[in-house]
Parts: C-alpha cells; sequence; structure tokens
C-alpha cells in the first residue's frame, strides 16, 4: 500500500505518521523535548534537538513501515510552528536557539510599533497582527538587545527552515509560515518592503518563498543513512501546523472551521480570498494557491485547567481520573456557574485582544460559591474565550457552514458539551492521528497528485461523534457570555497598573 509520510515539528515535540493512500494511518512516531525559559518572557528550544527529533522520528517511522512491508514512502510532508526565529552564520551553523511563537521579550518592541500608529498599516498588509510572538517583533528585539548576533547572522529562519537546510542544502520558506511572520504581503504573497526595513532585514537576509506544495530538489546523504528513506523519495515543504491542522480535521473547504483546544487553543476558518478585519482582531494566513485560513489562536487552553488544579487544588490532571473527576465535579452546578465567571487571561492572550500584559480574574464570586463553580467557572471561561475568537471571525468573513473540533479537549465529552451548548451549533469530531501532521500528509498527497484538491480528502474522513446543542443551555450561556465580553475593557486599565507594581522597572 503507498504512504506519505507527514511530519509536525512543534514547540513540544515532533510526530510523523505514514498516511496510506486509502487514508488510514499505517504508524506513528513521537519525540518529545522541554524548552529553555530561564529568564522571564524567555521561550526557545535547542535548534539541534529540533533536528534530532526529526531524524529520529523519521527513523523510527521508517523500521515500523518497514515491519508492515510498506516499502518506501512517496514522499515526505513538513507542518511545523509558525513565529519562530534562529539566527545563522553563512555555513548555517545557529548563532541563537530557536525563539518560539511562545517569547515575549519582545513585548517592548511590538508596544512601541503599536503606539507609532503602524501597526494597523502592518497587520492589513501582512495579515499578522503586531504582537511579541511575530518574527517581526522578535528581529527588532534581536536587532536591538543583541546587535553583534544580528549583524553577524547570514540568515533568519524559522524552525522548518533550518531543518529543510539541514537535509537539503537549501533555504526555503512555505508561503504559510512566511504569511505568519508579519513581513509578507499576503495579497503580492512576496516581502513587504517597509515591514523589512522597520525590522531592518534584507530579503537576501530571508529564505526563499516558495507555493505549500512545492517539492525541494537535492539531498544531502545523511537522511538517507540515519533515516532509512531512500535519495529518491521527494520533501514537499508543506505549510504551517495551524493551517494543516485544519486539513488533518476534514476542515477542506470554504466556511469550514476548526476549533482546537489543548495547551493553547485556536480558532481557524477556511476562506477563498485574504480578509482583515478593522480591529485586528483575527489573522489571515495563506494555505495554498486558493485558500487562505482566518482566525485567532487562545494561549490559555487545557493549560489554564492544569494551572487550577495544581495551583489552588494540588492536583495533577495529568493522572488517570484526575480530569474526568474535576469536570464531574463542575457539572454538579449549572451553566453559567451561578454567576460566577473567570477572565482566563492568566498567561496574557493573544486573539482577539493581543495583550500579552493582560491577566486572569474571577467576577461575581459570592458566599454560595464552591469549588466546584470555580472549576466550572475556568472551563466557560476557556469556552468564552473560544466564542471572543469565533465572533471576530464570523464578523470578518461571515458564519461557518461546519465546524469540526479537536485537540486534547476531546477526552473531556462534557467538556465539548458545554462548548456546543454555548456556540449553539453542531460541533463534529473526526478521526486524526495528529491533526496538523495528517494535514502535511494530505498536502503531500495532494502534491503527489493523488487528488486535484484539498477537498477530496474528505473521503479520508469518517464522523466520529457529533455534539448537538443544548438551547436552553445555550440561552442561559449567551447571557452570561454578554457579561464576559465587557470585562477584559474594564479590567484593561487595572492590568497595566498591576503589572507596573509587579515590574517597577
Amino acid at each position: 500500500m503507498r504512504f506519505f509520510i507527514g511530519i509536525d515539528i512543534g514547540t513540544t515535540h515532533t510526530k510523523a505518521i505514514a498516511l496510506q493512500s486509502d487514508g488510514f494511518v499505517a504508524a506513528t512516531s513521537v519525540a518529545g523535548y522541554e524548552p529553555l525559559t530561564n529568564v522571564p518572557g524567555q521561550h526557545e528550544l535547542y535548534p539541534d534537538q529540533l533536528l534530532g527529533a526529526v531524524l529520529a522520528t523519521l527513523r523510527d517511522l521508517m523500521r515500523r513501515t518497514r515491519e508492515l512491508r510498506l516499502g518506501q514512502p512517496e514522499g515526505i510532508a513538513f507542518s511545523s510552528a509558525m513565529h519562530s526565529i534562529i539566527a545563522v552564520d553563512d555555513a548555517g551553523r545557529p548563532l541563537t536557539n530557536c525563539i518560539t511563537w511562545a517569547d515575549l521579550r519582545s513585548l517592548p518592541q511590538a508596544e512601541k510599533i503599536r503606539s507609532s500608529g503602524l501597526a494597523n498599516e502592518i497587520y492589513r498588509r501582512t495579515g499578522t497582527p503586531v504582537h511579541p510572538m511575530s518574527p517581526l517583533c522578535k528581529l527588532i528585539w534581536l536587532r536591538e538587545e543583541r546587535p553583534g548576533i544580528f549583524n553577524q547572522a547570514a540568515k533568519f529562519v524559522g524552525i522548518k527552515e533550518y531543518v529543510i537546510h539541514k537535509l537539503t542544502g537549501s533555504y526555503f520558506i512555505d508561503q504559510s509560515i512566511a504569511s505568519a511572520t508579519g513581513l509578507l504581503d499576503i495579497q503580492t504573497r512576496d516581502w513587504y518592503a517597509p515591514a523589512l526595513e522597520l525590522a531592518g532585514v534584507e530579503e537576501n537576509r530571508l529564505s526563499n518563498i516558495v507555493s505549500t506544495t512545492y517539492i525541494i530538489e537535492g539531498r544531502k546523504n545523511e537522511l538517507t543513512r540515519l533515516t532509512g528513506v531512500d535519495a529518491k523519495v521527494p520533501l514537499v515543504i508543506g505549510a504551517s501546523d495551524g493551517c494543516l491542522a485544519n486539513i488533518g480535521s476534514n476542515a477542506l473547504e470554504t466556511g469550514d472551521c476548526n476549533i482546537t483546544i489543548g495547551t493553547s487553543g485556536a480558532v481557524r476558518m477556511l476562506t477563498d480570498q485574504p480578509a482583515t478585519d478593522k480591529y485586528s482582531r483575527v489573522f489571515n494566513y495563506i494555505l495554498d494557491e486558493t485558500h487562505y485560513v482566518c482566525g485567532g489562536p487562545l494561549n490559555n487552553g487545557g493549560a489554564l485547567v492544569e494551572w487550577y488544579a495544581d495551583h489552588f487544588l494540588q492536583k495533577d490532571i495529568r493522572l488517570s481520573g484526575v480530569m474526568e473527576a474535576l469536570i464531574a465535579q463542575a457539572a454538579t452546578v449549572p451553566a453559567g456557574a451561578e454567576g460566577l465567571l473567570f477572565l482566563p487571561y492568566v498567561r496574557g492572550e493573544r486573539a482577539p485582544v493581543w495583550d500579552a500584559g493582560a491577566r486572569g480574574a474571577f467576577v461575581g464570586l459570592d458566599h454560595r460559591h464552591t469549588q466546584a463553580h470555580a472549576i466550572r467557572a475556568v472551563i466557560e471561561g476557556i469556552n468564552y474565550a473560544v466564542q471572543d475568537i469565533a465572533k471576530a471571525v464570523k464578523e470578518t468573513i461571515g458564519a461557518p457552514k461546519n465546524i469540526f473540533v479537536s485537540g486534547g479537549f476531546l477526552k473531556s465529552p462534557q467538556w465539548v458539551q458545554w462548548l456546543a451548548d454555548l456556540l449553539g451549533q453542531r460541533l463534529v469530531i473526526t478521526a486524526a492521528a495528529d491533526a496538523s501532521a495528517m494535514g502535511a500528509a494530505i498536502m503531500g498527497w495532494k502534491a503527489a497528485g493523488l487528488f486535484p484538491d484539498l477537498s477530496a480528502a474528505r473521503q479520508f474522513f469518517q464522523p466520529l461523534q457529533t455534539y448537538e446543542p443544548d438551547a436552553q443551555n445555550h440561552q442561559t450561556l449567551q447571557a452570561y457570555y454578554e457579561v464576559y465580553n465587557g470585562l477584559y475593557k474594564q479590567l484593561q486599565y487595572s492590568f497595566e497598573k498591576l503589572g507596573r507594581l509587579r515590574d517597577p522597572s
């Protein structure tokens, strides 16, 4: 049976899958790593550890497929996390670690751009809101805070570009990853000169832009020697993890929406043209020649439940039965937690407010409330944050036709039901070993000509379960959401003052 390998290079692990031409995932492999967070705001990964994880998962996957007598893959397609920066010298050696999307040290640079009046035009042309996650802001931070490294760097690349260069000797960036840098004009699909000037970089210090189905020529012998992948197997550059997660979740056509809640979360909907929001609430990234992805990420997903359980309940939700017990406890109180709301911006927030200084807050606490109310309020707060983004997407490009859900929260069916109740729409779960790796493999099959367009991959998916909203709970939750929707604006000034008190410098 023919198969294509999809490999997703993330910020916590790399995962590879072998996707057969009949849609069956024959094998998977995963390798994890820990970030460097030694100073406030820092979030880095070792570049060669990332490369090692890619090689290890490929090697393990090839071993597994040989045991299944599947032979060599039709190709390998790549997904990776967005918004990363690695400075490399003229020999391709890293001068920095991989600075990930979660690194917030460029917050002052982002705030300076936003206060200058340039942010709206940059957003309108690039589709990427100005935020510390953006490589545009990271480059300015490097130039101002690490000028020696900045001046020495021959290239500035992301996670995938670094790995591709090590495997092939060439520097390429796909249009999807490029559209998340804050440096690409999403209309012309070329580097946006005013953003490059602001960052202080020239085009020759960035990678060559190619389509997401581009097949990379050339190969280093190490790939075959270290993994067992034949030198003739084509490498398809692929797209970003967020865009490919839509494809890997069955959100394949214009109007299809994917909501994912894992450690963090996102709402993303396919559209056939670039679209930006006058309030700069949502991103717009390139998927392929005819599709874009409009949506927004949230910082505070399942990690928020883990934080609350650890800090206030002294419980580890990673242990068997703990999360189930918390959900069951929360289910003992009605929708809306009897008037207890939680603003879930404990780690700051990206969409729709794009405020790294925002913080969390319980609002409405009274003598009747118990731990069960608090747990329910935390989970509902995450759902309200999802609703915020879904509302912004709807106001930008219209209502979704279908909503497919993915991520770790699927392990808690009650949580999924509460989200359906809030949104008032059917939620559909489809099988996917790993949505981004699955999406990469589907993109690879498209590049190989298995089907003419992405919508033809619908055959790979079967609905596993649907969640229908409860009309009464929807009405209740929408009433509470209207109150929640005003909390951030009311507390924003307080968050700013508290931030100055916490960090007077």
